[in-house]
């Protein structure tokens, strides 16, 4: 399977001019609702919420990490207000492991706070995996919906993969999936004396870097080169990232980062300086800062520099405190964005429809899209920009499109020179927009100007002419293709 966001160029014959695409069949109520649906687009982002689901990649029966969701957009705001005419109006979520046997749910009550950037945030601190629970895999499911008893939907985690304990073997790439890839998402917590209470996460708070008890933060973690650029810069690098090897944490939601670190490696408190293997899931490591004795160390909520003693009886290893010992896993988040019509609003947003990747088939005229997800129903259709597509529905993980003539987004195609790139959407039938992470981009291919070989002799008649425009299409060559 191709991956998502996989890029597919094929040759295509120059879009028509904008006045030779056929126009639109249907009644005038269709067009209306067209119109108005482009104007939803258009508003999109002024009505947009966003639910995002942050939770570990593999877990314990006990999840540490607690997972998390945070919602961000105006939209839920108006949407309250929408709902206000019906008593005390609160947003309120559950949060539990998905049943699929079964209608009922062990769930976790979740309590929003609100942030500094307007975000809503509520974590499932309690919530662990029965004993009774002999999945291998799972899916974590959020509810949400309002104290008046309007339901607002349902929201998936990626699936997580359960362990009975971290692996204390020396990891090979024959486990992939133990091991930690460069520009992956990874959390780290600290647990003072392996006590459950004091269990600290690392975060970013105000833009600095805190030792938390509530809320934890997903770093993008990038092997880098060992020495600096000229202009001072780190070049990052691709691969798994092993014990002994430069790396740097990137906040994915703040962009703040730690200066470059390497990894050592943690056993019983020592920070061991001569191993070279892959970093493994839920391992215990430690970040020393380069050329320096000095590790990233908490104290309490604040983030400092610990410095390692040496250890005289053993010289490949370094004596650590507490404070300096991380425990570190991979994170996923899955980001669901919607907007919602006035004909929408009282009806639950899920099932979402996921796009996970893209085929296209054919070029120009009858280039044709594949989509490839979940949750698809006949209701969708989907839109290129404020343009829609004429859609047909397949299977509940397939849909197909025709891709929309160029002309639509340049006007005369004469003078389109540079990619124009356009946002994918699926909008369900009541108007309810689903904002997806994918782009669709029509990119020209430059090439010298082809001069036409017309006989000097000749004047310029309708041959002539005709030849002259079919130079002007074959120079224009375009290719389609999409990116994520």
């Amino acid at each position: 399977n191709k991956p998502a966001g996989y890029r597919t160029a094929v040759p295509s014959v120059p879009p028509r001019p904008i006045s030779s695409h056929p126009a639109r069949q249907g009644s005038a109520e269709v067009i209306w609702q067209r119109e108005k649906v482009s104007s939803d687009i258009s508003a999109r982002n002024s009505r947009a919420c966003v639910c995002d689901v942050t939770a570990d990649f593999m877990s314990l029966r006990f999840l540490c990490p607690p997972p998390c969701v945070f919602l961000s957009g105006p939209g839920w705001k108006l949407k309250q207000e929408h709902l206000k005419g019906t008593a005390n109006c609160r947003l309120c979520g559950y949060m539990g492991l998905d049943n699929p046997g079964s209608a009922q749910m062990d769930s976790f009550k979740l309590a929003f706070e609100e942030q500094a950037d307007a975000k809503k945030f509520a974590c499932a601190k309690a919530l662990y995996i029965s004993d009774a629970d002999k999945r291998k895999h799972f899916r974590l499911v959020v509810k949400l919906f309002f104290s008046s008893g309007h339901e607002v939907g349902s929201f998936y985690s990626k699936l997580i993969k359960v362990i009975s304990k971290p692996s204390q073997k020396k990891q090979s790439m024959k486990n992939a999936d133990l091991c930690i890839l460069s520009g992956s998402k990874v959390s780290l917590f600290n647990r003072l004396r392996s006590q459950t209470v004091s269990t600290r996460y690392l975060a970013v708070e105000g833009g600095a870097f805190v030792a938390s008890a509530r809320q934890w933060a997903a770093f993008t973690i990038t092997l880098v080169e060992r020495q600096q650029t000229e202009k001072g810069e780190f070049s990052p690098r691709e691969g798994y990232v092993y014990y002994g090897c430069v790396v740097q944490l990137i906040c994915t939601v703040t962009g703040v980062a730690l200066p470059p670190m390497v990894i050592r490696k943690v056993n019983k408190q020592h920070a061991i300086l001569d191993v070279e293997e892959p970093v493994s899931q839920l391992h215990k490591c430690a970040f020393q800062f380069k050329e320096s004795k000095m590790y990233l160390c908490l104290s309490n909520e604040k983030i400092i520099q610990f410095q390692a003693l040496p250890c005289s009886k053993e010289p490949g290893r370094e004596l650590l405190n507490d404070g300096s010992c991380w425990t570190i896993i991979g994170t996923e988040m899955v980001e669901y964005t919607f907007s919602e019509s006035q004909a929408s609003l009282q009806s639950s947003v899920t099932p979402i429809p996921i796009i996970s990747a893209l085929e296209l088939n054919g070029g120009g005229h009858v280039a044709m899209l594949e989509i490839h997800g979940e949750n698809f129903g006949p209701h969708l259709k989907v839109w290129f920009g404020n343009v829609e597509a004429e859609t047909m529905f397949r299977t509940p993980k397939s849909m197909l499109c025709v891709v929309p003539d160029v002309s639509v987004f340049s006007g005369e195609w004469k003078w389109l020179r540079h990619p124009i790139t356009v946002p994918l959407s699926l909008i369900r039938s009541d108007g309810l927009i689903y904002r997806s992470t994918f782009t669709f981009t029509y990119t020209p291919e430059h090439s010298p100007p082809a001069k036409p070989k017309v006989p000097l002799e000749h004047n310029t008649d309708s041959d002539s002419l005709i030849h002259s425009i079919h130079q002007e299409f074959t120079r224009t060559n375009f290719h389609l293709f999409m990116q994520n």
